[in-house]
């Protein structure tokens, strides 16, 4: 990998952290949020689930046009929108301004997501895309990790104001902008590839109708849907629940986004030696000890729940960075923007749907206790075995197609 690809993918690894922190910082600031708002956690998820449902409502929008703007300009028009909308939650002093402040940073980073993504196909060929993908995507570990943590630190250093995390955001971001306005590549390839004849919407219908383009989308929501069943609860649950002190539990993400880290740059390199579907056959199955355990947690020593997560977090990381891989490789340049615009669509309304199903099946106790949270895992486990079975059967034959699809 030269130099210049180096500088590429540490930028888009570094747009990827800032909206990837911007949304998982909500997560473990519940037992934050619900006692200063006195919400109850079906509110808390209704404030958790409005970024990645306007980031779904702004990418299928996004998946109409992606593909007719060079793809350097579009991204960074719509990291601004995300600073702004980012710097807005920092200034929000009312539950309704933050929940607007969400829904305008999300709608900017549901268009992100997919033009990170659609990058990283335009400038590597598919046998070395995985090692691409698994550095872009070790910023949701770096995120998970040194930033949640950085940022629940920041929390309680300026005495439980949560604002303070998404100023921190907001100032990070204004900082990679010019730098990728100066660094990054003018993408225009694709451009020349349009067909002309065809409607964005016709073209959009086609997707999500042709059985492959179809049942990939529906892959891709599955797989997020059920990794962040049991997220927006960990922290409370940790607190409320098993008696562990704020003070620790940010620990649970340090040592989780290492381990996350540590596996994407890995089972990156794994994936492109034996093959992406082989990680992810592995990977999935063995998440599933993982999740029943952490979510009926009996009384243990804090250091070995922390190594539950570690490896939760890694099998996790492995799955993403296998499955998104495969994903990638479903349409040809010419319309990849627009895919991945609405495969990043999909994935935040799995985010969505996650956030609010959790809410509403999870409740509090008298005491104060999270009831029910079980039940949570339970269901990601449903859900993550049907998004196994599927991707097994939707890319059984990846590994030899390096194009199944180049036109659509």
């Amino acid at each position: 990998m030269s130099k210049k690809e180096r500088i590429i993918i540490i930028l888009l690894a570094a747009i990827n952290f800032t909206h990837i922190l911007d949304f998982m910082i909500m997560m473990p600031l519940g037992n934050y949020l619900m006692p200063h708002f006195r919400i109850s956690p079906q509110q808390f998820s209704i404030l958790l689930a409005s970024y990645p449902i306007s980031s779904f409502a702004s990418g299928i929008m996004m998946a109409l046009f992606a593909d007719k703007f060079e793809r350097k300009s579009l991204l960074l028009i719509t990291y601004a929108g995300f600073i702004i909308g980012t710097a807005a939650c920092g200034l929000a002093q009312s539950y309704e301004l933050l929940l607007i402040s969400r829904i305008v940073a999300g709608i900017f980073g549901g268009i992100i997501g997919g033009q990170v993504l659609s990058m990283i196909g335009d400038l590597f060929t598919y046998d070395r895309r995985g090692t691409a993908m698994g550095a872009v995507m070790s910023a949701f570990a770096v995120a998970s990790s040194v930033g949640v943590t950085f940022s629940l630190y920041l929390v309680d250093i300026f005495k439980d104001d949560w604002h303070v995390p998404f100023l921190f955001v907001a100032i990070l971001a204004i900082v990679i902008w010019p730098i990728c306005f100066y660094q990054l590549p003018v993408l225009r390839a694709h451009l020349t590839e349009q067909n002309a004849s065809t409607g964005k919407l016709k073209q959009l219908l086609a997707t999500l109708t042709t059985k492959s383009t179809g049942l990939a989308l529906l892959f891709s929501g599955l797989m997020m849907m059920g990794h962040f069943l049991i997220i927006p609860f960990i922290n409370p649950y940790m607190e409320f629940n098993k008696g562990y002190p704020r003070s620790v539990t940010p620990l649970i993400y340090l040592v989780g986004g290492i381990s996350s880290f540590i596996a994407a740059v890995f089972l990156g390199r794994l994936s492109d030696r034996i093959g992406k579907l082989a990680v992810f056959s592995y990977c999935v199955p063995l998440s599933f000890i993982m999740v029943i355990l952490i979510t009926n947690l009996p009384t243990l020593p804090f250091s070995i729940v922390l190594s539950f997560f570690a490896i939760w977090f890694a099998l996790a990381t492995g799955r993403a960075v296998s499955s998104q891989t495969m994903v990638s490789n479903i349409t040809g340049s010419a319309n990849r923007g627009s895919f991945m615009s609405l495969n990043s669509s999909i994935q935040h309304l799995g985010t969505g749907a996650a956030a609010l199903v959790a809410g509403y099946i999870v409740t509090e106790g008298k005491t104060g206790k999270l009831l029910r949270y079980e039940w949570v895992g339970y269901l990601s486990v449903i859900v993550l075995l049907a998004g196994f079975f599927l991707g097994r059967y939707l890319f059984k034959d990846t590994e030899t197609k390096k194009n199944p699809l180049p036109g659509l």
